[in-house]
């Protein structure tokens, strides 16, 4: 994914703007498009006592996710508080995911750590070639099982885009001071973005723009080396020449992936 310094999609890129390392060794790529594949998006809300007052207006959020999806895309919903819960499988029906926040009423700790966790497990059962993640949170995890660690390599295996929404505004305690380091990190290792919100109207505009960005996406193949034993992780970088006479451009690479077996 390339943003512009406006955080605006770049599109018409060409192969030629890319180079792609494998473990620091640059390997040709051999396939390139412009990809607007069907996608499974699964929501992670936070909906423990922290989200009280902010719950109006963030439930009403994914209505600007909806209008940039398309009618062959699929969306699920887990919720956390104490314990994660999944609330709505995967559905083309997006109104199912509205009106299963409609009647949610935030309560108890925040167990995001696990909630993420069932929500990469539910991808397993999604439908569509491409998946990814967005974890509307303000704050970070207090009453979890998983650990960090297990989680980030159930992400890598998973082979899923997270992007996160950061409701980030006076933190209280130290967990939800460490949410933005938390939320970065998914983020960061798959690809994906964290958008980070001080007020609750942006939550609509960033939702949109994940919505948009989830159908405008550059796709690069390549052949890792042949002899890479299995089960090693190895490590991508995405390199971007921009074109003389563009600004500044971000790129939002997966950072790694575990060699299958043979």
């Amino acid at each position: 994914m390339v943003l512009d310094p406006m955080g605006r999609n770049v599109r018409g890129l060409a192969r030629k703007n890319f180079r792609v390392f494998d473990d620091d060794q640059q390997r040709p790529i051999v396939a390139f498009g412009e990809q607007d594949a069907p996608v499974s998006v699964g929501l992670v809300y936070d909906c423990s006592r922290s989200m009280m007052q902010k719950f109006k207006v963030a439930r009403e959020a994914p209505r600007e996710l909806f209008n940039q999806l398309n009618p062959d895309d699929e969306t699920s919903l887990v919720t956390i508080s104490d314990k994660p819960e999944l609330r709505q499988e995967f559905t083309s029906d997006f109104p199912d995911i509205s009106n299963a926040l409609m009647f949610t009423v935030p309560h108890g700790t925040t167990s995001l750590i696990d909630g993420v966790y069932m929500a990469l497990q539910q991808l397993k059962h999604a439908h569509k070639p491409r998946k990814a993640l967005i974890i509307v949170s303000d704050g970070g995890d207090n009453n979890s099982r998983y650990t960090m660690r297990e989680l980030s390599n159930l992400a890598t295996e998973a082979n899923a885009q997270i992007f996160a929404i950061c409701l980030y505004q006076n933190p209280q305690t130290p967990e939800e001071e460490s949410g933005p380091q938390l939320l970065n990190r998914l983020a960061r290792e798959s690809g994906g973005v964290n958008f980070m919100i001080g007020n609750l109207k942006d939550m609509r505009r960033a939702m949109g723009d994940i919505g948009i960005s989830l159908h405008n996406e550059y796709v690069l193949g390549y052949y890792p080396p042949i002899n890479s034993p299995a089960g090693k992780y190895r490590k991508i970088k995405v390199q971007l020449l921009v074109p003389e006479g563009l600004p500044k451009l971000s790129i939002f690479a997966r950072s790694g992936y575990y060699v299958p077996d043979r």
